[in-house]
């Protein structure tokens, strides 16, 4: 039996006349763009023009003059005559500890609620409820400053803190804690942290794929947590087991020593953690309900209890529903993290602005403003998309 091969087509040329929708295509993008960048350049050019003619100084060569103002709360060491460069930096950092810690507990804390509105407890269930209606319609900014007057106003004198076994002190200073003194041991200890975590994602990968093999559901839980601590206690025996803490001693001034945050801080990322997380709640509701009924029953049959079924069949199956709404809060709350400014927390936006009221710098402090939040909300959506694309992907 003979087969007939088809002959090959010659490459199909293409057409560069007016008629191609795909020329004319091209040619509107190139157009668009082109208008894109004159607009662009224009504004540019006007600003440049009419702050030279005002005899404003322009350019960003201010960053690396002293900037002459102490910053109340720094991760890194900082002086007033250190550049202006370097209190930028201070005041990213500051966002990004804010955004970073509010991020986490925002998605602990919006789970927990999205999950207890589904609870068979209608104490559960209606405290959920409660909450959500309750933080989601506050505005933020009123959220803020309740929690700020709160933390200023009606926590005891600096002189006369709340202590608890001497080791914590919470008053309008801010809130002190024990903190280990740095070392070799303590760096191993995170390193062995890390590397539990590690080992736990690993573990837990491989637990959920046994489970879909055989449907005996392993534990997600006490065995990730016992390979984190474990990890870490190792590191910590390496390093020579270091007890050594730099604990906060108060007498008749103020406390001092060990580690602290200030009222403004706890202030911002409370507001913050509570606000987002009434959302991020009502996203996770929304993902779980999504789950067709019949998974819950098929996984009911096989035994499985209400907390594995949980977090083997609906969450997981959720997912995508969730992480791309969840994306979005997560840049909410690292924007909204620029209400600070209300309340006196030195993130970038306040750094800013005392850096505009001192050099006039108004165009390049704005542009540095933009630049951290167009960085830091790429990165996370990236992220975000990223593991939604890893989500979908594993579910096929």
């Amino acid at each position: 039996m003979s087969s007939t091969v088809a002959p090959k087509l010659p490459p199909k040329k293409r057409d560069w006349s007016w008629r191609s929708q795909a020329f004319r295509g091209l040619i509107y993008q190139v157009v668009a763009l082109g208008l894109i960048a004159f607009v662009i350049w224009f504004l540019a050019h006007n600003t440049l023009e009419n702050m030279r003619v005002r005899g404003i100084q322009s350019g960003f060569g201010f960053l690396g003059s002293p900037a002459g103002f102490d910053i109340g709360e720094v991760l890194i060491s900082y002086d007033a005559l250190d550049p202006y460069w370097k209190a930028f930096l201070v005041g990213v950092l500051n966002t990004l500890r804010v955004a970073i810690v509010g991020i986490i507990l925002t998605t602990i804390l919006g789970t927990l609620l999205g999950i207890g509105r589904f609870s068979r407890n209608a104490l559960v269930r209606g405290i959920c409820y409660a909450y959500v209606e309750l933080f989601r319609n506050v505005p933020i900014l009123l959220q803020l400053l309740m929690w700020y007057l709160l933390f200023t106003e009606l926590l005891p004198d600096p002189f006369d803190p709340l202590n608890v076994l001497n080791l914590f002190y919470l008053s309008k200073g801010g809130f002190a804690f024990p903190t280990p003194v740095w070392g070799l041991g303590v760096g191993l200890t995170l390193l062995g942290a890390v590397i539990g975590v590690v080992a736990a994602w690993a573990y837990r990968r491989w637990a959920i794929r046994r489970f879909e093999q055989t449907g005996q559901p392993p534990s997600l839980f006490w065995v990730p947590i016992a390979l984190v601590i474990g990890c870490a206690v190792l590191g910590w025996v390496l390093g020579g087991a270091p007890t050594a803490m730099d604990i906060p001693k108060h007498s008749d001034g103020p406390v001092e020593g060990g580690g602290n945050v200030t009222p403004e801080f706890m202030a911002v990322l409370l507001g913050l953690v509570f606000y987002t997380a009434a959302f991020v709640a009502e996203v996770v509701r929304a993902g779980i309900a999504s789950v067709p009924h019949g998974q819950t029953e098929a996984a009911g049959s096989l035994g499985l209890a209400r907390g594995q079924l949980m977090r083997l069949v609906i969450l997981p199956q959720a997912l995508r529903v969730i992480i791309p709404p969840m994306t979005n809060q997560y840049l909410n709350l690292t924007k909204n993290s620029s209400l600070a400014v209300a309340i006196g927390y030195p993130d970038v936006v306040s750094i800013s602005n005392t850096a505009i009221n001192q050099t006039g710098r108004a165009v390049e402090c704005i542009a540095i403003i933009m630049l951290v939040y167009l960085t830091t909300s790429l990165t996370t959506s990236f992220f975000m998309n990223w593991y939604n694309r890893r989500s979908a992907i594993k579910e096929r």
